[in-house]
């Protein structure tokens, strides 16, 4: 296990703070939840489903709910070379393979039948999904990983964790995550690849960070990635899954634009993308959308328009889903827009105006929303063990909350 940054040490290092007390049934999270600094928190599955429930009273109290089991855990998967082994029993060949193979992904199995890779008793296999039977002898060859395509760049890293199987990174707002058109260099990958180097085994093969989600590049915060195929292939059903069977949680904090009536909701509405802008987002028919899901929850309001009502709140949003921009569509849906965001919040520009002259001048050259992934918790994808990771806001939201703060 690698060493973790200055201001991610484990919460048993830390002072620990007064009980938290239980929640009103509309609230699933609580308003004083430990936002600073950085820790991690190795809960019981007793405890996590308290976490996951929005209850932070007393430890003796029963659940009704059953805790939610983990993923199994995964093994190291292959190493490079010829491996072969003797059918026991008959089923299709990726199936065989996976289990036979300690942790080698189906997707990747498949990637090496339709390479030429794998044998049935010497003869190459040509679909992943024939039957083997009982007494068959199954070769598979694992090449070793190749370079990545994007280039390993030295960019420095806010490191929150890491280990040899995944990494988790306090991403800065304007780090794009991922190569693409306009973005070929300069990424979190390019990033990744330097700082992992021969820790990545390969994902399909390739020396290159398991991407399984990720933060817009204005967003900050919290973000995990894989770096083998075992981790990645976990990871990914992880978060395709929604932390509905399995253990997740996503939480961000936002500063959005006026008043929010409730002190806690849930918004659920269907996304896609917009008719006619190609870089937005929207809510949209179920027909043509994804199902989105969010729960916010009202943290703190700042400053006062004439009718005394709040100018900014601040909220911390828990994703049921993860679609793209789904908390700044929907909390502009229901027209709180997020502070700052070029796409969803350009008619609340004027809200700006009525803010004291120290917080307007900061919303003026924020240049980013102001969305921050505060806490990310999951399941180790190869022991198992709980993980709850939380960091503070970054230095420029720090500055305009201490801004509203003062205007009070």
């Amino acid at each position: 296990m690698k060493e973790r940054s200055a201001d991610c040490a484990p919460f048993a290092e830390r002072e620990r703070r007064a009980p938290l007390r239980p929640q009103t049934a509309d609230c699933r999270l609580p308003n004083d939840s430990p936002t600073h600094p950085c820790y991690t928190l190795a809960m019981n599955q007793y405890a996590k489903r308290r976490h996951q429930l929005g209850y932070f009273g007393p430890e003796d109290e029963e659940l009704e709910e059953a805790p939610i089991q983990a993923p199994a855990p995964r093994g190291p998967g292959l190493p490079p070379g010829l491996h072969a082994f003797e059918v026991s029993e008959g089923g299709r060949l990726d199936k065989f393979l996976a289990g036979a193979g300690d942790g080698l992904s189906r997707t990747r199995i498949k990637a090496l039948v339709e390479a030429g890779h794998v044998r049935i008793d010497g003869k190459p296999a040509k679909d992943a999904s024939l039957k083997v039977k009982p007494g068959q002898r199954v070769e598979i060859e694992v090449p070793e990983a190749a370079p990545a395509e994007p280039q390993g760049e030295a960019i420095p890293l806010d490191v929150a964790f890491e280990d040899d199987d995944l990494i988790i990174i306090n991403k800065p707002a304007g780090l794009v995550v991922h190569p693409a058109a306009g973005h070929e260099s300069g990424t979190l990958v390019n990033a990744l690849i330097a700082h992992c180097g021969d820790t990545l085994s390969g994902i399909g093969g390739v020396k290159r960070p398991g991407i399984v989600h990720r933060l817009d590049k204005d967003t900050s915060g919290l973000l995990v990635v894989a770096k083998n195929d075992e981790a990645h292939q976990a990871l990914s059903d992880l978060f395709a899954d929604h932390g509905r069977t399995f253990s997740l949680t996503r939480d961000y904090l936002a500063f959005v634009w006026g008043a929010v009536e409730r002190s806690a909701g849930t918004i659920e509405a269907p996304l896609g993308r917009h008719p006619w802008h190609r870089e937005k987002q929207a809510v949209v028919s179920q027909e043509r959308g994804r199902e989105a899901i969010t729960h916010f929850q009202v943290e703190a309001s700042f400053g006062r328009d004439k009718e005394g009502k709040a100018l900014v709140t601040l909220v911390r949003c828990s994703l049921e889903t993860g679609r793209t921009h789904q908390i700044r569509v929907h909390m502009a849906h229901i027209g709180h827009p997020v502070v700052g965001d070029p796409l969803y919040a350009t008619g609340f520009k004027t809200k700006a105006a009525l803010l004291p002259e120290g917080a307007r001048a900061l919303v003026e050259r924020l240049h980013r929303q102001a969305l921050h992934a505060t806490s990310l918790g999951f399941d180790h994808p190869r022991t198992g063990e709980a993980l709850l990771f939380e960091c503070p806001l970054p230095p420029e939201l720090e500055a305009l909350e201490a801004a509203l703060l003062g205007a009070q």
